[in-house]
């Protein structure tokens, strides 16, 4: 593995592509299901108003302008080497095949960028938009990042999200069937979902030996739906110690080859309203390592599915 006890997407890049290589967060301009072409329409629950990632990202500006920015941040705080355009908010696969074969080639065409990760929902994955992701993976270094956040169709109905679990099955049927990298996002501290449910969504992306996954705090965000419930005492958040504990109980439930993008995450600090201890994104990472050691628990230790 590496240095950590899971197995690091960030490792596995530097060894793949012998240097530093970072995420760019890249605005297509698309929107989803529920937002409508505006992206004026309510969205998920938990919905950013902007859209996932919305920090940073020069909006408004071309594919290539917005990598050609990142490039320069990357540079300069992380030495980065290479790049990865990570089309991220919204649904980055709702508009027609050929709009977006124009968007990921241009992408692919700024200086050092050796690869593509497209972020979208499983309810906007038609037939013809595997076919040209599989085209992307066969030229080029390629994940598809699926949104799914839990396998309960209870709490997807919750959310409003649109779909259910089976709906994700079907799209990560077909991407496998592509042979595409996929990589799963999934949210912890969701309302009426216990420690068993949360960890009952770590077992099950073990059994699907999922390639990638994502692990999220849920984030309140102010303008969001479940930012009024929040202000209004319906829901509650997880405390750092609680979080902390449960992602190292999910970490060693998963496969062991599962490549681990992300652990936590840091939501836009003008908007966030809880939990405001996410704000110290490496503390919370730091404190995931140490309990891993302290319980001497790694990736896997726990996983059900060999």
């Amino acid at each position: 593995m590496n240095e950590k006890r899971y197995n690091l997407f960030s490792s596995h890049l530097k060894a793949l592509f012998g240097g530093r290589v970072h995420k760019i967060s890249v605005d297509a301009g698309l929107s989803c299901p529920h937002r409508g072409v505006t992206r004026l329409r309510p969205g998920c629950l938990f919905c950013d108003p902007d859209g996932s990632g919305a920090v940073g990202i020069a909006r408004g500006a071309q594919v290539a302008e917005q990598i050609e920015r990142g490039k320069e941040v990357m540079r300069r705080k992380y030495k980065a080497q290479r790049f990865m355009a990570y089309f991220q908010p919204f649904s980055n696969t709702a508009a027609p095949v050929d709009d977006l074969r124009r968007l990921y080639d241009e992408a692919l065409g700024v200086e050092d960028v050796v690869g593509l990760a497209v972020g979208t929902r499983p309810d906007c994955c038609p037939p013809e938009v595997f076919e040209l992701l599989a085209e992307y993976h066969r030229r080029t270094y390629f994940w598809l990042e699926l949104g799914l956040q839990s396998i309960h169709d209870r709490t997807l109905d919750f959310l409003r999200r649109g779909h259910d679990y089976a709906c994700f099955r079907e799209a990560f049927a077909r991407a496998r069937d592509q042979g595409l990298n996929v990589c799963v996002h999934v949210i912890l501290g969701l309302p009426g979902e216990s420690r068993d449910d949360m960890l009952a969504t770590a077992d099950e992306m073990a059994r699907l030996q999922v390639d990638g996954i994502k692990i999220h705090l849920l984030h309140v965000l102010d303008g969001t739906p479940l930012g009024e419930m929040y202000r209004r005492g319906e829901i509650a958040v997880l405390s750092q110690d609680d979080y902390v504990q449960l992602v190292t109980d999910f970490i060693a439930r998963l496969h062991p080859r599962t490549l681990v993008q992300r652990l936590t995450g840091d939501g836009p600090r003008d908007r966030l309203l809880a939990p405001l201890w996410s704000l110290k994104k490496w503390e919370v990472i730091n404190a995931i390592d140490d309990a891993l050691k302290q319980r001497d628990m790694r990736q896997g230790s726990d996983c059900r599915v060999r």
